[in-house]
């Protein structure tokens, strides 16, 4: 059996040990990449260390080394190496744009046959496309910066088209369904039989986490990192570490104090019953362990299936109740730069899409415009 190394965190920052130790996993894995590729490539490695968000530097790392395993096993690069530690600048600088276009089309549809001859079929749409070709781009400007390459070919790199942001790319719930939703998950209604076994003893902590999401528009991770101290019912306010790890306060309202006192009351798992690493933890599974991002997914699939009617996997992920929240206070009149400031949106153009969400508007629009009644009257009076 494997030996599994346990990481013990030696903290002396202002954050909580479970963000910290989250970090560290994501540096670990950056890290265990990195040392997959060509040893020439740290510059590359201190430039992405020091230049972007982790996740974004792990997401480049990850797509670079796809990138290198294509070239190993599609082009004449096959014949020269089988190992991509082995790669060496003079055969990424013989690479021309058409080379790149001809990887982006690759990963619109590949195959990946295991040792077992099970085959998975991989297919991407333009969105992830546009996100390799950008993971892409962003190593060979690096490889031109450094002279590693003799020209900048990304400017023969072909566009990938996306669609424009419209009515139709916004997935959110309506008040009315985000209603019917949080009904579900007080009474149960809609959940099978087997669902309902688990609903008994998870019902106030789900309902805790579909309101947090729909008031707030917490992303999953820091839906996931929420902890117990997290939360300062004196000064009526919680904290929560955004994306580039800077500290967020978000005020509570009566409703969130309300969910809160039940879920801690009557349904989480005593402190004294807990592991030391799980008992700050918010959202606790029935072992008594924290919530993974996987479990919150699908609690939230689960109880947005039910409000529009749909199956389980149709549900809506975390990110749409964070549309929910957004499309919401836009729609009860609140400014857009307000809400902005609650999403942690970089841009105000991400928000204005949101603003652009009219479909409530043209519900009350319609409702009272009806044609048969009101074409059968006219008839009458003639």
């Amino acid at each position: 059996m494997a030996d599994e190394r346990k990481v013990r965190v030696h903290n002396k920052s202002d954050k909580p040990d479970n963000v910290v130790a989250r970090e560290n996993e994501i540096f670990e894995e950056c890290e265990a990449i990195e040392k997959t590729l060509p040893g020439w490539m740290r510059g590359y490695f201190m430039y992405l260390r020091n230049g972007v968000l982790p996740m974004t530097r792990l997401s480049y790392l990850r797509e670079l080394r796809f990138f290198l395993r294509y070239l190993l096993k599609e082009t004449e690069l096959q014949e020269k190496y089988e190992d991509i530690r082995k790669i060496q600048p003079a055969d990424l600088d013989a690479i021309a744009a058409p080379d790149v276009n001809l990887f982006i089309d690759y990963c619109r549809r590949y195959k990946v046959e295991d040792e077992k001859g099970n085959v998975t079929v991989y297919e991407n749409g333009n969105a992830a496309l546009a996100h390799k070709k950008s993971a892409v781009s962003v190593f060979f400007k690096y490889l031109y910066r450094d002279g590693l390459m003799e020209k900048n070919i990304t400017d023969g790199f072909d566009p990938i088209r996306l669609p424009k942001p419209g009515e139709r790319v916004i997935k959110a719930l309506q008040d009315d369904e985000v209603m019917r939703m949080l009904d579900a998950v007080v009474t149960g209604d809609g959940l099978t039989d087997k669902e309902k076994q688990f609903w008994e003893k998870t019902k106030y902590r789900d309902k805790l986490m579909l309101l947090l999401l729909v008031t707030y528009g917490l992303r999953l991770s820091e839906m996931q990192q929420l902890n117990l101290s997290s939360f300062n019912f004196e000064r009526g306010e919680f904290k929560i570490y955004r994306k580039r790890g800077k500290e967020s306060v978000m005020p509570i309202n009566n409703t969130i104090t309300e969910a809160f006192d039940e879920y801690v009351n009557l349904e989480r798992a005593k402190e004294d019953t807990l592991e030391e690493e799980n008992k700050d933890a918010l959202l606790l599974s029935l072992r008594g362990t924290r919530l993974t991002d996987r479990q919150i997914r699908e609690v939230v699939k689960k109880y947005t299936s039910i409000t529009m009617g749909t199956s389980r996997r149709q549900g809506y992920s975390p990110h749409k109740l964070r549309a929910t929240a957004a499309t919401s206070l836009i729609g009860r009149g609140n400014s857009i730069y307000d809400v902005q400031e609650l999403l942690d949106h970089d841009n105000v153009t991400t928000t204005q899409l949101y603003a652009a969400h009219k479909l409530n508007t043209k519900r009350e629009l319609i409702k009272n415009f009806e044609w048969g009644e009101d074409l059968e009257r006219n008839d009458t009076d003639s």
